[in-house]
């Protein structure tokens, strides 16, 4: 199996000695392109640490609500089976993946970042699924069913995006372990899953309890 190249050098370029392992995620039948959690257990120098602060790497790890919604969607497929569905900030690509898995008629990955929309490519060849690739949530039509959302509200500059998601899709469903408490009038909160960050950071305690919520659109 070979690791994908233009990956590989972009955490080559971040960090030296860092390789991208084919990963099996916990409670899961998905595999990621990761970093390679024995690249963790070493101290980063101050250079290796400006350039992960300046462009982290996050496609190469599975976030803690990434992980909850592609679990999510695995155990309740109803959510997105044959329907057409949009990964806002897609990332590594998990619950893009894991809503193709679960019958989605269509899947589209979207994110900002070449790298990410790079990994989903990889990772979605690695589980056997097809997806569509967006890097303009905003030049998308208003045709999807669902929206689903994960580790992106990682502060409270960005809950604007809730009103924006029903712009595209009819319903959305977000998972979140950073902002706690957010009030929205028309999100309602499903339930709370805990899962840490893989491979795992030792992130504190609290960012392992990830909630979930769904909106759906008012309509006349």
């Amino acid at each position: 199996m070979n690791t994908p190249h233009t990956l590989q050098q972009a955490l080559h370029e971040l960090l030296g000695d860092a390789r991208l392992s084919a990963t099996p995620l916990p409670d899961t039948d998905l595999r990621l392109w990761l970093i390679d959690a024995n690249n963790m257990d070493r101290a980063f120098s101050p250079e290796e640490t400006r350039r992960i602060l300046e462009e982290p790497p996050y496609w190469s790890f599975c976030w803690a609500s990434g992980l909850v919604l592609a679990r999510w969607l695995a155990e309740h497929p109803q959510w997105v089976k044959n329907k057409r569905v949009l990964d806002f900030g897609a990332g590594s690509g998990v619950a893009a993946i894991a809503a193709a898995k679960a019958g989605a008629l269509e899947v589209v990955a979207c994110d900002l970042d070449p790298l990410a929309l790079a990994a989903c490519r990889a990772n979605a060849e690695l589980n056997g699924v097809e997806l569509g690739y967006s890097a303009d949530f905003f030049a998308e039509g208003d045709r999807f069913d669902l929206i689903i959302v994960a580790d992106v509200l990682y502060d409270r500059t960005n809950l604007p995006l809730l009103d924006h998601f029903l712009s595209r899709g009819q319903e959305t469903l977000v998972a979140d372990s950073r902002v706690k408490n957010f009030h929205h009038p028309l999100y309602r909160h499903l339930g709370e899953m805990e899962a840490c960050t893989w491979p795992d950071l030792a992130e504190p305690a609290e960012f392992r309890h990830v909630n979930l919520y769904h909106a759906a659109r008012v309509t006349a």
